[in-house]
């Protein structure tokens, strides 16, 4: 781990971010409202990587997250982006990637929002939230394709919070540059869908 965080470290150093190899920034508490934070015991945060970009603009996270699997007694490890800026004005949602237990979840009257004009996105993920039509608004045509093109990641949204990961999966220090580049696209996705 040591060599991690080294390797983070020189990356935050070279992207202009700050580097910290605790949560020194309180992004447990940010946390509690999003489902990652209710999937398993004993949540862990290291390695931060933050970039405050303009005074309102945005604040952009990227650390490792952990957590204790109580059904696989396993840990479970990844990379999470968390990106807080005034420019979103989300509804609660849940986007993950739909599996076999969604499927038999609608049996039982579990709900997912499609869309009709793009059945691709609508095979790959699960999309949930209280606010449906509001929900709706914001995945526009563009966040709808950008999703459907790049399968497999997890977004959960509040206000002006945004979670962006896949789930269980820690990237190498290498890719990491990749997911904050990954987090910047989602931010301006959905702030021009704000916007409309």
């Amino acid at each position: 781990m040591y060599y991690r965080e080294e390797r983070l470290r020189q990356l935050a150093d070279r992207l202009g971010f700050s580097f910290s190899p605790a949560d020194d920034h309180g992004l447990e508490r940010f946390l509690g409202d999003f489902r990652l934070a209710t999937r398993g015991a004993r949540p862990a945060i290291s390695n931060v990587l933050r970039r405050q970009e303009g005074l309102s603009d945005a604040d952009l996270y990227l650390f490792d997250y952990s957590y204790y699997e109580r059904g696989s007694k396993q840990t479970v490890h990844q990379s999470v982006c968390f990106v807080h800026s005034q420019r979103l004005v989300l509804p609660e949602l849940c986007l993950q990637p739909e599996t076999l237990l969604h499927k038999l979840g609608e049996l039982f009257g579990y709900t997912d929002i499609d869309f009709t004009r793009f059945p691709k996105f609508s095979k790959q993920y699960r999309l949930t939230g209280e606010d449906e039509d509001y929900i709706r608004h914001h995945f526009s045509d563009e966040v709808l394709n950008y999703f459907t093109l790049n399968k497999g990641w997890s977004v959960e949204g509040i206000g002006y919070y945004l979670l962006l990961y896949k789930k269980g999966f820690l990237l190498p220090p290498d890719e990491v540059e990749q997911l904050y580049r990954r987090g910047r696209d989602v931010l301006e996705l959905f702030s021009s869908a704000t916007e409309c």
